[in-house]
């Protein structure tokens, strides 16, 4: 009986170095989205015209894409503190760096390396994650730490504003530069695992594949389902404050609460139901979700709605992005968790990034209701994509049940 116990034990999740992650990207990401919102109308303030207003973002993306295929080579060979710390630090130096830019052409490098800091530390920390927790409780723990990325999405962005609003550029500044001392505080206690096959593995300068270091073919479907699902958020990243004002909605701020706490509500039973039934049914229920979130937001004109729409989609897309972040490194060998979780938030960053653009211009012809109604549709192909991958994977299941079947028979 006692064996059995023993056998049938989980490994634990809850160390201090995982927690102590958690908290350290938390704060990276409070630090990294307060600016978000902020930033084009700074670059406004300083002289910046439409088009270099629109490099604030397309500028940031690029670079966080092409620096993800390096940081995922050098993972594949090197330990991990010095990655997280290096990531940690040059954010922190690149946001204070934004004070000291009163020329736009200035402001536009400061972002360009912002993106290239950033593209660093997403995909080190995310890898550091993944090696801190067991490997059969994968599921649960990437929602876990999937959680922070959230939590740091939605209320960060606000809170940047209020801060922008009423105290100005350089306080914003100076409270986005305290949530990155903390972060490199916390991150640097974190005690990382290396797997020994990354350790064993020599890498050489010559060895370097942009492309082979940018996508993994193992997690490239649930990395395709990321970034149109990464496309659909963009709506809401980029008009979710306006909508407010042009609905006469003050409390905007319920949405991103909402949000966040029905997020957090969920975590635990999404997570344990990706270690239990896979990613195919919990996508699908999660995509469902954020899909009618954007239906009910669309149609929203009081503060009721709006924080039907906050918790619908908090339950919906709060889950579903380390759902799809848990599916890729899932497939992923050991060696390879690098340039996959480069692969991932590559995707997140370029949907998102895309999507500020191809929206923005559409946002000239239609109203932003409409806005809601179309990025939904991202969502429906996503349900009907996982759909079909889910009938092509228990295809391949039948058929090797079958075969093991038949060749039993005959043994």
């Amino acid at each position: 009986m006692k064996d059995s116990a023993v056998h049938t034990a989980k490994p634990p999740l809850w160390t201090k170095s995982f927690i102590l992650l958690i908290i350290g990207n938390l704060f990276i990401f409070m630090s990294f989205q307060m600016l978000l919102p902020t930033l084009p109308p700074q670059a406004k303030a300083i002289g910046a015209s439409d088009i270099e207003i629109g490099l604030v973002t397309t500028l940031f993306s690029i670079a966080a894409v092409v620096i993800r295929p390096l940081i995922g080579f050098l993972l594949e060979s090197a330990k991990r503190k010095w990655l997280v710390i290096t990531g940690a630090v040059g954010l922190l130096f690149l946001t204070l760096s934004y004070s000291l830019t009163s020329i736009v052409f200035l402001f536009l490098i400061v972002r360009l390396l912002h993106g290239f800091a950033w593209g660093w530390s997403t995909t080190a920390n995310g890898t550091a994650a993944v090696e801190l927790v067991p490997t059969k409780r994968l599921g649960e723990g990437m929602g876990y730490y999937g959680l922070s990325i959230t939590i740091g999405m939605i209320i960060a962005p606000s809170f940047g504003i209020l801060l922008f609003q009423h105290l100005g550029f350089q306080p914003l500044i100076i409270g986005s530069a305290i949530f990155g001392v903390i972060s490199i505080i916390a991150l640097s206690l974190v005690q990382y695992k290396t797997p020994k096959s990354v350790l064993e593995k020599s890498m050489h300068v010559k060895d370097f594949s942009f492309f082979r270091s940018l996508i993994d073919k193992h997690g490239a479907f649930p990395a395709l389902i990321t970034l149109l699902s990464a496309f659909g958020y963009g709506g809401i990243v980029t008009f979710i404050v306006i909508f407010g004002q042009e609905r006469g909605i003050d409390q905007i701020f319920l949405y991103y609460l909402c949000n966040a706490l029905a997020a957090t509500a969920v975590r635990p039973i999404s997570g344990r139901w990706f270690d239990r039934s896979g990613p195919w049914l919990l996508a699908i229920v999660c995509s469902f979700l954020t899909f009618i979130a954007f239906w009910v937001l669309s149609f929203t004109y009081s503060v009721g709605m709006l924080v039907l729409a906050g918790i619908l989609f908090g339950a919906g897309f709060g889950s579903l992005l380390p759902v799809l972040q848990s599916w890729v490194l899932s497939k992923t060998p050991a060696d390879r968790r690098g340039v996959a979780n480069g692969m991932y938030y590559s995707a997140l960053d370029g949907g998102i990034g895309i999507s500020a653009v191809f929206l923005g211009f559409l946002s000239s012809y239609v109203d932003l209701g409409t806005i809601f109604q179309l990025s939904s549709i991202c969502f429906f192909i996503v349900i009907l994509l996982v759909l079909i991958d889910y009938l092509k994977e228990k295809k391949k299941t039948d058929k090797r049940e079958n075969q093991q079947v038949h060749a039993k028979s005959f043994s």
